[in-house]
C-alpha cells in the first residue's frame, strides 16, 4: 500500500507540473516559462521520488535491525507459563556469562572439546609448550587425556620442546600412581617440573589475572592458551588466542616455573634434584 500511495504522489506530481506547463504555454502563450516549469517539475518529481525510496530503505533496514536485536526479547514475552518463563531467565543468564567470556576473547569448552583443541594446538605447535596441570591420574586410560598426551608426543617428535609443572602437595608426590605418571612423563623427554601448593604464588603476586586459578593451563607457542575453570559448571575451561590473554597466562607461568623443581630419577622412583644433590652434600 505505502509502495501504491508513492507511486501515485510521483503521478500527481509529474500531472501538477505537466498541467503548470500547459497552461503557460497555452493560456498565457508563455512557451520559455512552460518549458522551464515542466523541466524543474520533473527534476522535482525524480527527486522526491527517489528521497522517498531512500527514507523507505532506511526505515526497512532500521527495523530488521531492531527486530534482529530484541529477537529474544520478543521470544521471551511470548512465553506466558511463569515456571518455563523462569527457565527461559535461567537460560538467558547463562547466555550472558557465555558471551563475557567471547568478548574477552574467550571461546568456552566443554571437557571433550578442552583436550580436542589441547590436541589440535599441540598438533600445530613449532617450537614450545608450557604446562601446569595439577597430578590427575588417568594420563594414560582416559580417551579424551590420552588422545592429548599422544598429541604431546606427536609434538615432541618434531623437536618441540615441551615443560610440564605439575602442581602437588608434598603427599601426593609419594603416592605410587602419581609416580607412575611422573615417571612416565620423564621417560617420553618431556621436562618434567614440580611445584608445592603451598609454594605457589600468592594472590598479590597475580596481577590482572582471576587470583581463583585452577592452575591447569597450557600455553601453546606464546600464542594460544587453555585453561581449565575452577568452579564445575556447563562449560569445563576455555581457550584464547588474544594476546593481552595469553601474555596473562604467561606472568603466571614465569612466576609458578620459579616456585618449581626439577626432578630426578633414583631406583625407579622421582624425587626432586635438590635431595639428590642435599644428600650428597
Amino acid at each position: 500500500m505505502n509502495k501504491k500511495i508513492q507511486n501515485m504522489a510521483v503521478f500527481i506530481e509529474f500531472l501538477a507540473g505537466s498541467g503548470l506547463a500547459i497552461f503557460f504555454h497555452l493560456v498565457l502563450n508563455y512557451a520559455e516559462a512552460a518549458y522551464i516549469i515542466f523541466g524543474i517539475g520533473v527534476l522535482l518529481s525524480l527527486a522526491t521520488y527517489l528521497l522517498r525510496e531512500d527514507i523507505e530503505k532506511t526505515r526497512e533496514g532500521l527495523l530488521e535491525q531492531y527486530h534482529h536485536a530484541h529477537e529474544l526479547t520478543f521470544a521471551l514475552a511470548q512465553v506466558s507459563d511463569p515456571e518455563c518463563q523462569a527457565k527461559a531467565h535461567e537460560i538467558m543468564a547463562g547466555a550472558k556469562r557465555t558471551i563475557s567470556l567471547l568478548q574477552q576473547g574467550y571461546i568456552p569448552l566443554d571437557e571433550t572439546e578442552f583436550y580436542l583443541e589441547g590436541a589440535k594446538c599441540s598438533d600445530q605447535a613449532t617450537r614450545q609448550i608450557k604446562a601446569v596441570d595439577p597430578l590427575t591420574i588417568g594420563w594414560g586410560t582416559r580417551g579424551a587425556l590420552l588422545n592429548f598426551y599422544q598429541a604431546n608426543l606427536r609434538a615432541l617428535d618434531r623437536g618441540v620442546k615441551i615443560t610440564r609443572i605439575f602442581v602437588v602437595s608434598r603427599e601426593e608426590l609419594a603416592d605410587p600412581e602419581a609416580q607412575k605418571v611422573l615417571l612416565s612423563q620423564y621417560r617420553d623427554d618431556i621436562d618434567v617440573r614440580i611445584a608445592y601448593r603451598d609454594e605457589l604464588p600468592t594472590a598479590s603476586d597475580i596481577s590482572g589475572r582471576d587470583t581463583n586459578s585452577s592452575f591447569d593451563f597450557a600455553i601453546y607457542d606464546d600464542r594460544v592458551a587453555t585453561d581449565v575453570f575452577v568452579q564445575p559448571g556447563k562449560y569445563f575451561g576455555r581457550k584464547t588466542s588474544e594476546p593481552g590473554q595469553v601474555g596473562k597466562y604467561l606472568h603466571l607461568y614465569d612466576l609458578i616455573e620459579h616456585s618449581s623443581h626439577a626432578i630426578t630419577v633414583e631406583d625407579e622412583r622421582v624425587i626432586l634434584a635438590a635431595d639428590i644433590l642435599s644428600k650428597a652434600s
